[in-house]
């Protein structure tokens, strides 16, 4: 598992499978991609700071999450 997020557009990703994905939006600033055989492959945050309400949580999340910071905190 790979958490990554990206600041230029705060986007929070977590990537179970590393693979060619479907994407389905689930609700307003949420999204699941699946690989090609319908398994969890990862799911997006959109617009993070403001889901997780702010950068300080975010950055909790990732780090606590043992997942893979990338610049932007």
């Amino acid at each position: 598992m790979k958490i990554h997020y990206d600041a230029e557009v705060d986007v929070l990703s977590i990537i179970f499978i590393d693979t060619t994905v479907i994407t389905k939006y689930l609700e307003k600033g949420i999204a699941v991609d699946y690989a090609e055989d319908g398994q969890l492959a990862g799911i997006e945050v959109l617009a993070a700071t403001k889901q997780f309400g702010g950068k300080s949580t975010l950055q909790q999340v990732v780090i606590e999450g043992l997942g893979l910071a990338s610049s932007g905190f």
